[in-house]
């Protein structure tokens, strides 16, 4: 009982960081799962792909509503996100990645965790980069877009699926960087919120099927991430999001730096 509610309160925390600056909540609970609870690398990225399926669901369907999601560029984003994640897949059920081979994902979560906190701390330089483009060369980078954003889409669908971290800070810089003129920032968030929910469920799909899922884990953690996600969501306009995405994000790189490292 003890181990559920540390579990809860847990997932109330990074509820609340999610719902203050937006960081994506599988960069926190992952490696809070994997380097304080001890859990398994292959089950934490199964049960965090279900926490964060059934957490954006209610943020797809908002902005569903609103009509700020992208279509055609999620389309794009599919195209390649989809394929790449069920080839993962594939491949952790042929190799037996899940089961015999969790140094490798520890080493792929603390990658994946350092690109992303790279990402999230140079956000407006890649945005500002990806415009120098597109006003020098408006040609060749409108042609370049589609191809571009498949490639993205992939990569994407791979390290979510392997690590369950990347659709959300790496996949709002990629789309800022390929379309910086079209992505409005409700546009962005929306577009990058409902391409993760079908990959998640998928991946997560797989890592169930594999025995990757601890439900009662997930369970407990979903228990306290939702008030907390409603907590943080009312607080957003009176924290200094700056700075605490600021700090996470330096936080987050140097425990990817520890899991890569040593």
């Amino acid at each position: 009982m003890t181990f559920e509610w540390i579990n809860a309160v847990a997932g109330f925390g990074v509820g609340v960081l999610v719902g203050l600056t937006g960081v994506g909540g599988g960069a926190l609970m992952t490696p809070i799962m994997v380097l304080l609870f001890g859990v398994a690398p292959g089950v934490a990225v199964g049960t965090d792909l279900w926490f964060a399926a059934i957490t954006k669901m209610v943020g797809g369907a908002v902005h569903g509503k609103t009509g700020s999601i992208d279509w055609p560029v999620l389309r794009r984003m599919f195209y390649g996100s989809i394929p790449a994640s069920l080839l993962t897949l594939l491949w952790l059920w042929l190799s037996g990645v899940g089961r015999n081979h969790n140094a490798l994902i520890v080493v792929g979560l603390g990658s994946a965790l350092m690109l992303s906190s790279i990402a999230a701390l140079f956000r407006s330089r890649f945005h500002r980069f990806g415009e120098r483009l597109r006003a020098g060369s408006p040609e060749r980078f409108k042609a370049a877009q589609p191809v571009a954003t498949v490639v993205c889409g992939a990569i994407l669908g791979f390290l979510v699926t392997f690590t369950s971290i990347g659709a959300g800070a790496l996949g709002a810089v990629m789309l800022l960087y390929l379309y910086p003129r079209r992505m409005s920032p409700k546009s962005l968030v929306g577009t990058d919120i409902v391409h993760a929910i079908p990959l998640t469920v998928l991946a997560g799909t797989g890592h169930l099927m594999m025995g990757n899922v601890d439900v009662a884990l997930l369970g407990s953690l979903l228990v306290g991430s939702v008030p907390g996600i409603l907590v943080g969501s009312l607080g957003a306009s009176y924290a200094p999001d700056r700075v605490i995405r600021g700090a996470i994000s330096a936080v987050l790189l140097a425990v990817g730096a520890k899991m890569v490292f040593f």
